[in-house]
């Protein structure tokens, strides 16, 4: 398994920018697909971004399309998520997640991701 661990959260106002990273420990990190999920209070977990093993293939929830962008250093071993043009909806706690299937990229339900983290709180004034 790969243990993963984010940071970068934090407050922030209307159109401003944050990155955040995820740290994997364990398993090959290279091995997994790796993806962002957020929640706020009330709601589900939700899908924001996945990238592949290799870094080559993205894919992103309409919502944020245009104004985050994953990536990843499999040498670090890290992924980012670098968001801009924040707005108060995008409040909630960012969670990394990883998967084995190649398949998971395109997998927006986060019942079918493997491995999280625990999360970090990305704040949004108006």
């Amino acid at each position: 398994q790969v243990q993963l661990a984010e940071s970068g959260g934090g407050l922030v106002q209307a159109g401003g920018s944050l990155r955040l990273s995820c740290v994997a420990s364990g398993r090959t990190f290279s091995d997994y697909a790796m993806g962002w999920f957020r929640q706020s209070p009330g709601k589900e977990r939700e899908f924001v971004a996945a990238i592949s093993r290799g870094g080559l293939s993205t894919n992103y929830a309409d919502s944020v399309k245009g104004r985050f962008t994953i990536s990843r250093d499999n040498a670090k071993p890290t992924v980012y998520l670098r968001m801009n043009s924040l707005k108060p909806e995008d409040t909630a706690v960012y969670y990394c997640a990883a998967d084995l299937n190649r398949g998971t990229l395109y997998q927006p339900d986060p019942d079918y991701w493997g491995q999280w983290g625990r999360g970090t709180q990305v704040t949004v004034s108006s």
